[in-house]
């Protein structure tokens, strides 16, 4: 993994623990086992949360379709909420729900700044302190 990637999911957990999660980046997220792991686990006793975490510089992200997956059959195993927890760099974080995610014609998954900042969730939104309506 990165040291940016590395960086930003360290930040989030940070972010977590003082919104009152318990929070852990998952050791062997990016393939070190076999078995579907996300990059961030969190939960309060109420809301329990799995986040792939991504960041980038550019405008758009593409995510394997096994990434997705796999987060989404942990998440189904563990009773957590799944998300893409994306940093576009100088941004605010986001987070979107895989239904919210573009199929690509290689059934890989694209995120962009538009979806990011149009359906995701702000942190506040995620960890249920603030609310707001989309459009």
């Amino acid at each position: 993994m990165s040291k940016t990637g590395t960086r930003e999911e360290r930040e989030l957990v940070k972010m977590l623990w003082n919104a009152d999660f318990a929070a852990m980046r998952a050791p062997a997220s990016g393939g070190a086992t076999k078995k579907p792991l996300p990059d961030v686990l969190a939960g309060n006793g109420r809301i329990y949360l799995a986040i792939e975490v991504k960041s980038t510089t550019l405008e758009r992200i593409y995510i394997p379709s096994d990434k997705i997956e796999g987060l989404r059959e942990f998440s189904g195993i563990f009773g957590a909420e799944p998300y893409v927890g994306v940093k576009f760099i100088r941004q605010k974080w986001r987070f979107v729900k895989l239904d919210d995610l573009h199929k690509t014609r290689n059934n890989n998954y694209r995120l962009n700044k538009d979806l990011a900042f149009g359906k995701g969730l702000e942190f506040d939104e995620m960890v249920g302190t603030d609310k707001q309506v989309k459009f």
